[in-house]
């Protein structure tokens, strides 16, 4: 794998040359500091501009142009990375020794015409459109109960930190949904070309020079713009004494737990490398020891696993239980976090760590989109490239990771149960 960087003024781009795949995968990143009443407004905008554009006006015209590409596929994501909204637009098409001569070309351009050319008259987006899209997106979020474990943890964060980007719901708010109309939204769309930070990745079997040509001419933006804020969120200390919420659902049969510990004080190698092997030690797989010793040992839980989030400082807990095992699972999460500090692991232990996560990233060099995001992270964090991630995760210590332990602590628990 080739990586090229080349900063063209407003925006970036990076070329990943790789022989690995048939397909060339183009992603269009923008990201902005958060604001939690634009949330709403982004989702519905990044799916309302895939919908249709001025040159294909229906959602039918635009299904009809990606089949004539060779069945290309066209996708939006819309995420929080820390203190920052980011939204990724994807191209994912055959490659032109497979098809035909310039159809990677074409496939871009079609990419450009929905996100730079939308459905507009008047400086209003298409209200039938936007309707749609407003429909589709009222019933996501009228649907966010149906799906006990997210709803979870989705509690959890947003009574760790009410004040924090850590407690925005990702998929917005009904009230903020209400708001949005044809022209407001349109306001919203210019401001995010002019302001929002841009990152423009391809990946594939492509020549540098003319793969950004290309790129050039179907993304024109003379805006220069600056980061304003950190990405990681503040690093905070856990509460003295953990919080604990618990909220009835009827009809929940299995009451859902989720304990968010706060990470703090940790150096970058820990948080890159050790919290890492930290969290699969404890409770990533069927070795871990959340696993292994409350749900085999004790079967105090139904599922249990733990989960770290760099960009927030803090790791997630997940389980399913009974309501009447709560006190017994706290207790035995506790138990576990307590072992760690005291190193009660073994060598072996490490040693399946780190080969789980060796192949982690033969998995993610599998992927388009995983190998981009590593890419992404690079750029945005300045993390370590694939092969460097892989040496330094070898070194890691048992010392480095008892280190990590003793600065894990839980900070809040919060349980979903049924009647």
């Amino acid at each position: 794998m080739k990586y090229i960087k080349k900063d063209l003024g407003s925006y970036n781009l990076h070329i990943i040359k790789t022989d690995k795949f048939k397909s060339v995968t183009v992603q269009v990143s923008f990201r902005a500091a958060i604001v939690k009443e634009e949330i709403t407004m982004r989702n519905v905008l990044s799916d309302l501009l895939l919908l249709s554009c001025k040159k294909y006006p229906t959602k039918r015209e635009v299904a009809l142009k990606s089949q004539d590409l060779y069945a290309s596929q066209v996708m939006v994501e819309d995420l929080r990375l820390g203190n920052y909204l980011n939204t990724n637009f994807y191209l994912n098409t055959l490659n032109d020794k497979y098809t035909e001569e310039g159809n990677l070309e074409e496939g871009i351009k079609f990419l450009s015409e929905l996100i730079n050319h939308p459905n507009v008259e008047n400086n209003c987006f298409n209200s039938e459109a936007l309707e749609i899209i407003k429909r589709q997106a009222q019933a996501s979020l009228e649907r966010v109960k149906e799906d006990p474990a997210n709803y979870s943890l989705i509690r959890l964060l947003e009574n760790m930190d009410r004040n924090s980007p850590l407690s925005y719901r990702p998929m917005g708010y009904i009230e903020d949904l209400e708001k949005i109309d044809a022209s407001n939204l349109y306001v919203y769309y210019k401001n995010m070309l002019k302001t929002n930070m841009m990152d423009i990745f391809i990946l594939g079997d492509v020549d540098e020079s003319e793969a950004e040509r290309i790129i050039v001419e179907a993304f024109q933006s003379n805006t220069y713009k600056k980061i304003r804020k950190p990405y990681r969120l503040e690093d905070k200390k856990p509460h003295a004494k953990p919080v604990v919420i618990k909220e009835m659902e009827k009809h929940l049969l299995q009451a859902k737990m989720s304990i968010g510990c706060r990470a703090y004080d940790l150096t970058e190698s820990e948080r890159n490398y050790a919290l890492t092997l930290y969290s699969i030690i404890l409770g990533m797989g069927g070795d871990s020891k959340l696993f292994q010793n409350i749900r085999e040992e004790y079967s105090a839980a139904y599922y249990i696993n733990a989960t770290p989030n760099k960009l927030d400082n803090i790791l997630i807990i997940r389980a399913g239980i009974t309501k009447e095992n709560f006190k017994k699972v706290v207790r035995l999460v506790e138990g576990e976090l307590q072992a760690m500090r005291k190193g009660k692991f073994t060598e072996e232990d490490i040693k399946k760590a780190k080969e789980l996560f060796q192949t982690s990233m033969e998995e993610l060099e599998e992927h388009p989109s995983r190998i981009i995001n590593a890419y992404y992270m690079m750029e945005i964090l300045g993390a370590d490239d694939i092969n460097t991630r892989r040496k330094k995760m070898n070194a890691v210590t048992s010392e480095e990771i008892i280190s990590v332990a003793k600065k894990v602590k839980i900070d809040t628990i919060y349980c979903l149960e049924g009647e």
